[in-house]
Order: C-alpha cells, then structure tokens, then sequence
C-alpha cells in the first residue's frame, strides 16, 4: 500500500516537471490535489476504514499531500525564475554603451512671436499686462463703448459661459464670455494703476470662426497709451516702429485706412507693404487702431478733457504668417512635428 503512495508522488513530480507554465501547472495540480484528483479520491476511501488502520492510512495520506504541495510550490517558484530570467535577457541593457542625449525641445512660432512683440514694447517703455479669458460682459463690451443690443456685439459672434444654477436672481451679476479681444485689460489695468497708461496685452481670444485665415481661438495683443498729451501721430510712429523692428527691415509701407470701432474715435485700420519677396506689392492688414473714444476714457477713470491716447489690436498669429511665410494659420495648432521643428 506505501508503494502505491510513493507511486503517486512520483507520478505527480513527473507531471509537474512536465508542464512550462502555470496555467498547464494547474491542470496538473486538479489531476491530484482537485475535487476529482487521485489523492482526493484515497482521502475519501478513509470513511470505510476504522480504528488504527484508519488512523495510520490517514497519517500516511497527509504526508502524501504535503509532499506533493511541497512539488507543485517548488516548480511554481521554477517557472516564475525561469520566465524572470527569459525577460531579462530580452530586456538587457548594455550599460557600456554611450548615453542618448535628451531630445532639444523648442518654443511654437505662436509663443515666439509674442516674446518677440512683449521684448519690442518694452524696450519702448511699455508694461505687459495678462488678464483673465472668461470675462464679464460689462469689460469685454459695455466699458469699451459697446452697449447691450449694439451691432458690433454681432460681428464678434461670441461664445457665453452659463453661470451657476440661481446666480441671475441678481441684476448686478454680469454675463459670462469668452473674451473676444484682449481689450478689456484697457479697464482692468487702468483701475488697478494711475495714468498715463502704457501697455500692451498679448492673449488668447475667442471668436465664432474658422478657416485658412481664421480660428476660433486665436491670439491678439493690445496696445494701449493714454496720457496728457498722446496723438493719433504717436500712434503712427509708435507702430511703424514696431513693424520695422519686428521684420527686421525699413523697406516696409505702412498706411492707416479709415474704418470703424466703437472704442476708438477716429479708428483706423493699419496695413503694410513688402518692398519684395512673395507678397511684394500687396497691402496686407496687420491691426485694427485709433483715438481711445471718450467714453472710454471715462470708464478708464480718466476725464476726455484731460486725457487722450490711442488703442491698437494685432493679431499674432497674422504677424507669425507674414514673419515665417506661413500661408494656413490652422498649421499652428495640428501638432504636426515636421512644421513645429522649423522653428525650433
């Protein structure tokens, strides 16, 4: 009958041996140790014995199991070790080799062009302001000389943010909306500083549009001097300074069209011509511009009979185009490495 046992446990360290993964181990392991198993079945013929043959089977029958679950651990441990020591010579490394240097990363034309414009502005003795890009109504429109139901709040098609459910019940609660130029920071800044007033704000805007010249998020800087004394003229010299020094050449024409904005009396639009290369000839639209309108002096704080200056906006993706010979502002904003890398 012992025989019989140690046959067991030979056939069960054969079958162990025998198997390459776990889940072939635990087939092995139900053919003995499961409900149906070999071992199971002798544990239950222990029911038809008594007294000490029962006792001494039963002892023997222990032992069995605990040597055949001692196999099945050790050749557990075996297959994890060997498939360990698979993986880690597919995975070596050789340290020996030289390192791999850390890819150089670089700025977006976007961001470049924006450090490029804030640098000039600055050297010319202006601040670079930044504001928030949810905006209240009564900054993005109403103290900019854009009154509720006026025409212009049409053309900006823009994109409003619900407030929270019970904020309406009361009056003085201002609209949501995404801003859609940076000239609201023409208010916030003056309330938070003392003319004259001298600043530029770069910043993202948001606009119902999208096409080879367009995008629903776009960037802008705005421009803004008030003072005692501050000329539609300085607002020509102020601006065709800037376009020099941001081409980097003198052979640029610049002229001021006579347009339309409710913030700015009288307006103009500023456009530029190229002396040569691709666009030589043509006159580009670069900004809109003027005279800060006298209501908003107001709303700056400021009295019209005493202060006047002017208001310039620019779009930085249309300077980056013209910049880089770029001709689809969408090439921006697909992530497309092979474009991204030619400005790094």
């Amino acid at each position: 009958m012992m025989n019989d046992l140690e046959k067991l446990v030979e056939e069960a360290r054969a079958r162990f041996d025998a198997v390459a993964d776990e889940a072939g181990l635990a087939d092995a392991k139900a053919a003995f140790l499961g409900k149906s198993g070999a071992l199971t079945a002798l544990l239950k013929g222990l029911a038809s014995l008594t007294g000490a043959e029962k006792a001494e089977r039963g002892k023997a029958l222990n032992q069995v199991k605990q040597r055949i679950e001692a196999q099945l651990n050790a050749r557990i441990e075996a297959i994890r070790a060997e498939r360990l020591a698979q993986r880690l010579a597919s995975e070596r490394l050789d340290v020996s080799l030289p390192g791999r240097g850390a890819a150089t990363g670089g700025l977006h034309p976007v961001t470049l062009t924006i450090e490029r414009v804030e640098q000039i502005f600055r050297s010319i003795g202006f601040d670079v302001a930044d504001g928030p890009e949810i905006e209240e109504d009564y900054f993005n429109f109403t103290a900019l000389n854009i009154p509720p139901n006026h025409p212009a709040r049409s053309m900006a098609d823009t994109f409003y943010i619900e407030r929270p459910a019970g904020s309406h019940a009361d009056a003085s609660v201002q609209p949501l909306v995404l801003r859609t130029h940076t000239s609201p920071m023409q208010v916030r800044y003056a309330r938070m500083n003392q003319a004259p007033l001298k600043v530029i704000v770069p910043g993202k805007t948001y606009r119902v549009d999208s096409d080879a010249t367009h995008s629903p998020m776009f960037h802008q800087v705005e421009g803004l001097w008030v003072d005692e004394n501050i000329s539609f003229a300085d607002l020509k010299s102020v601006y065709t300074d800037f376009l020099h020094r941001f081409f980097e050449r003198d052979d640029i024409d610049v002229r001021f069209r006579p347009s339309y904005f409710p913030f700015t009396e009288p307006s103009a639009e500023i456009d530029m011509r190229f002396a040569d290369g691709p666009l030589k000839g043509r006159w580009l639209e670069v900004s809109g511009s003027g005279q800060v309108h006298p209501n908003v002096v107001r709303n700056l704080g400021l009295d019209p009979e005493k202060h006047i200056g002017f208001a310039f906006g620019s779009g930085i993706e249309r300077l980056a185009m013209l910049r880089y010979g770029v001709d689809d502002l969408r090439l921006f904003y697909e992530n497309d490495l092979r474009f991204l890398r030619q400005f790094a």
